[in-house]
């Protein structure tokens, strides 16, 4: 509980800070949150305790405290101020609106293991630079690592060593202990007085351990306990805690916590070097490196496969590294590709290199909201958008032909290919799904996956589709990568339920047999290279090489990594790496999370009917929900609460903002990725949308007060529930199945409770697309969206009768529909990305729409997916809008791409 703020303290420095409340306490200072009166800034303004103050003195402490105003780096938090008031030492630094590594570790436990190293290797950046300067931390523990749109700023750099100088031996006399027992040095520990930057390393190595394990490196039940462990044992290895650490990573903490000084890295930067690159540590790993037989020495396997390796740690911004002894003599040229909003890549969909290695191609956002491949050419600036592949069926699987000259991709139900210099689609096969991927062999014929999950080969000039894999019951398959000489396929292969897991295997179809094998468990997509290699990327990221038999389809030898937090994204039962691979050995990337919406931080704004707007809550930043296109937001019945799908390590779950205290509770728990949550009307439980790796999803629901256990609307199934809503009467449940990718296209469909044990079509044209509903105050009421004319306009009809008439609301575009609460107004987006306002008035079977005014205009940071097929805010009972305000994007939504010459 906050406790009142001295009144004296807020006096004697009025005219400087306005004091609001206190927010913390720790063992040397209160903080307090105020406001800057001359800068206009909050600021955490830290007075330290009464009787450490005593025994500094003023100008000693100001003497010391002088030397860390100056750092200046982007991982430390500055020093405003100091001074004395009232008698109380004092300090102030900007206050974070985030939470502290304590308060994140507290929920989460464990982070995954990309997260862990991209925070250490901050941290461990700034103490680098610290050092530099002759500055030490002496008291680095998770409570002064603050998050800061997610990244990690160190509080209170030298604050400790400050007071250490100022005071001297008289310290002790206060009873305060510099350093936190389970982060504290072997060294700090025992007083040693000859302290250097390697505590800080220690320290940091021991949030590390913490962040990857779930616990510090030494635990007891008390500080004496905790010492004793620290003196006399050694922290068990990462790998027993959690199997799934790398071995370059352990091998990194491990020494940083040697209990000798002389034993742990020499400084903080090359900790950060060991803990980014494979290989470094005394592993199994590094021992198969560095052996000559790991993999064949001909010219061609050095030149591609290590200068994959360089261009990849070159992204993260390390030294090259090669997979054989030496480095190769052949020129690369290092790239970052950079996208406008306009020409991004979707953040869930994969992406080729054409076999000449000239042409990269990936999934993206077309004209009017639509899909489409786009072309981005070795020679040119700007990606060009295949014209024939704009539409809002396109599948998210597209292949090169062999002569780089055209592609292959799916239509709605149909397989077609179009020449890359511009034209019509072509017609190749029907009955395709468009969510597994395609292989264009060099024979000229094409893979793909039929609607019945059987795999079939057809000629690239089109005809008959032969069946060459049958349907497994018990598996899927993904991803189709074709070997040289129509030799085989590769491809993933999961059950439903590995496949829910992320867990999937690399197969190999043999085309001359017909029959198929696994080639390595644990590996989510995988290339052929030329130098007699299959290169693979595992669900974690990691990236490894393997020899491999080509004529045998068989491996050869063990595998040996290559990189690790390569991005990839698990989504509909499709392993989507962020990771493209050419025999002309050229690779193109994206690390662990870019290109995704989890690497953007958001906020809630309140907006009202002139566009003007007001944080939620200025201390909260967040990702949102990665599945499903967008979270979803919605304000419960009273106006007192917000529930939102969230985004953190423990994956994509329903959250409820209480809005009076700023509470924020986590509602589910389980494995499923859970999104698009909507109140009952009475406001008592929060329904929301589950999904699984399978692409299966259901409906469910919990109580808002976050008893029970989940209960069970509509049952898991294929292209389920996406977006849902009850009746004002509970009568009706009215949902949105289907989506783009499978070509199955979206319907809007209707149960009665307690008649209907499926769901049956309500607004469901095979020829249209329907999404996006909203159901008015009275329930009399059915607004939604359709391509009734080519564009997506907002419509209305009688509810449940929806047959009884149809009426266009939106004329030139509109998206988004939203009922105010007393159902007078229908609100929309148009094509400019203006909040619209219809009047409604009903009469006599009518809606009786009335005229339509522009309420303002939605910024790129509020509306920034066009693509969205769900209204992503919502409407308070004051009338004020409720929106997502995305406040950064991370600074790795970049491809990194090498093109290798040789």
């Amino acid at each position: 509980m906050s406790q009142p703020v001295p009144e004296r303290l807020a006096a004697v420095l009025a005219d400087r800070y306005r004091i609001d409340r206190e927010i913390g306490a720790g063992g040397m200072a209160t903080v307090y949150l105020a406001h800057d009166l001359k800068h206009e800034r909050q600021v955490a303004l830290k007075v330290l305790k009464p009787e450490l103050g005593a025994v500094l003195g003023l100008e000693r402490f100001l003497s010391e405290i002088k030397v860390t105003a100056n750092l200046q780096h982007p991982n430390l938090l500055p020093l405003f101020d100091s001074g004395e008031a009232d008698g109380l030492l004092f300090y102030v630094m900007p206050f974070v609106e985030g939470e502290s590594l304590r308060a994140a570790l507290d929920r989460e436990k464990q982070f995954p293991v990309d997260e862990a190293v991209r925070i250490a290797v901050a941290v461990a950046n700034a103490l680098a630079y610290a050092h530099g300067q002759g500055i030490i931390h002496r008291d680095l523990k998770p409570e002064n690592i603050l998050l800061q749109a997610g990244q990690p700023v160190i509080a209170d750099f030298g604050i400790a060593l400050a007071v250490s100088k100022a005071g001297g031996a008289r310290i002790t006399q206060t009873g305060l202990s510099l350093g936190t027992p389970m982060y504290m040095s072997p060294e700090q520990a025992t007083g040693d007085r000859a302290i250097d930057g390697r505590t800080d390393l220690y320290s940091l190595a021991a949030m590390t351990y913490e962040m990857l394990t779930g616990e510090p490196p030494h635990i007891g039940t008390s500080s004496q306990a905790i010492i004793a462990k620290l003196m006399t044992e050694a922290p068990r290895p990462l790998t027993l805690l959690r199997p799934n650490v790398p071995p370059h990573v352990n091998a990194a903490v491990l020494r940083a916590l040697e209990k000798l000084p002389a034993d742990r890295f020499t400084g903080a930067r090359e900790f950060a070097v060991a803990l980014t690159t494979p290989g470094a540590g005394p592993t199994s790993a590094g021992t198969a490196l560095n052996t000559a037989t790991a993999l064949p020495t001909r010219r061609s396997t050095r030149a591609a496969l290590a200068a994959m390796a360089a261009v990849t740690l070159a992204a993260v911004g390390l030294a090259a590294w090669t997979l054989s002894r030496g480095s190769p003599s052949e020129p690369t040229t290092r790239v970052a590709l950079a996208f406008s909003d306009s020409t991004a890549p979707y953040g869930i969909s994969p992406f080729a290199v054409s076999p000449d290695g000239n042409l990269f191609a990936y999934f993206g956002r077309g004209p009017n909201s639509s899909n489409a491949i786009w072309i981005k050419a070795r020679d040119r600036a700007a990606p060009t958008v295949l014209a024939a592949t704009v539409s809002a069926q396109l599948g998210i699987g597209f292949a090169f032909s062999p002569d780089s000259k055209w592609i292959a991709y799916t239509h709605g139900s149909k397989l077609e290919k179009t020449p890359i210099v511009g034209g019509t689609g072509i017609v190749l096969a029907d009955s395709a799904n468009g969510g597994r991927g395609i292989a264009w062999l060099d024979d000229g014929s094409v893979v793909f996956e039929d609607r019945l999950d059987a795999m079939r080969r057809v000629s690239a000039n089109g005809g008959l589709a032969t069946r060459i894999m049958a349907r497994d019951s018990g598996s899927l398959w993904l991803r189709p990568i074709a070997l040289p000489n129509a030799r085989g396929v590769l491809f993933v292969r999961c059950s439903p339920s590995r496949c829910a897991l992320g867990e999937y295997d690399l197969w190999v179809l043999d085309l001359a047999s017909g029959t198929s094998h696994e080639l390595v468990r644990g590996a989510a997509s995988g290339w052929y290279s030329p130098t007699g290699h299959i290169v693979y990327l595992r669900p974690d990221g990691a990236l490894l090489a393997v020899p491999f038999d080509l004529s045998a389809l068989a491996v050869k030898a063990d595998a040996v990594p290559v990189q690790d937090s390569v991005g990839i994204t698990n989504d509909f039962a499709r392993a989507l790496p962020q990771f493209a691979f050419s025999p002309t050995g050229i690779a193109v990337m994206g690390l662990r999370g870019s290109m995704s919406l989890r690497t953007n931080t958001h906020r809630l704004v309140w907006v009202n009917r002139a566009g003007q707007s007001t944080p939620v809550d200025t201390a909260w930043g967040f990702r949102p929900t990665v599945s499903g296109t967008n979270p979803g937001v919605a304000i419960s019945p009273d106006g007192r609460r917000i529930a939102i799908g969230l985004y953190t390590s423990s994956g994509d779950d329903i959250w409820i903002k209480e809005l009076a205290s700023n509470t924020l509770s986590r509602l589910t728990f389980d494995s499923a990725a859970e999104f698009r949550p909507r109140w009952s009307r009475d406001g008592k439980r929060v329904g929301y949308t589950r999904q699984w790796a399978t692409g299966e999803q259901s409906l469910a629901s919990r109580a808002a007060d976050f008893t029970g256990t989940d209960e069970v609307i509509l049952p898991r199934r294929k292209l389920g529930a996406t977006e849902h809503a009850f009746s004002p009467d509970g009568k009706y449940l009215v949902i949105r199945t289907g989506d783009v990718a499978s070509g199955a296209g979206r319907d809007i469909s209707i149960m009665e409770i307690g008649v209907d044990s499926v769901p049956r079509p309500l607004i469901a044209d095979p020829a249209f697309d329907e999404s996006a509903f909203a159901l008015s105050p009275d329930g009399h009421w059915i607004a939604y969206e359709a391509n009734l004319t080519g564009k997506r306009e907002v419509y209305v009809r009688p509810f449940p009768n929806v047959n009884a008439g149809s009426w266009q609301l939106s004329n030139g575009g509109g998206r988004a529909a939203l009922w105010s609460r007393k159902g007078n107004e229908l609100y929309f987006v148009n094509p400019a990305r203006d909040m619209m306002a219809a009047a409604i008035a009903p009469v006599r079977g009518t809606p009786g729409i009335g005229a339509i005014t522009r309420l303002f205009h939605l910024r790129d940071e509020w509306w920034s997916r066009d693509e969205d097929y769900y209204t992503p805010h919502d409407i308070a009972p004051d009338g004020r809008f409720v929106m997502l305000e995305r406040i950064k994007t991370d600074d790795k939504s970049q491809l990194s791409v090498v093109f290798v010459d040789h």
